[in-house]
């Protein structure tokens, strides 16, 4: 499993997961959205500019 804070939020995503490759993004325990990294779009939920452009940084940072 790999869990990063940033900006608030913890990004989680775990090995051998279903497909496709995705991350929960929680805020307080809870999960506000799932993205799909393969594809860069929302699985479920709502997730403002600020949390995709976290993501994407990750992705840059390669951490996700």
């Amino acid at each position: 499993m790999t869990k990063i804070r940033r900006g608030g939020y913890i990004f989680n995503t775990w090995v051998g997961d279903h497909s496709p490759k995705h991350v929960h993004v929680m805020i307080k325990g809870r999960i506000v959205f799932r993205w799909d990294l393969e594809n860069n779009r929302i699985i479920t939920g709502l997730a403002t500019r600020k949390m995709v452009k976290l993501i994407l940084e990750l992705q840059e940072e390669g951490k996700l």
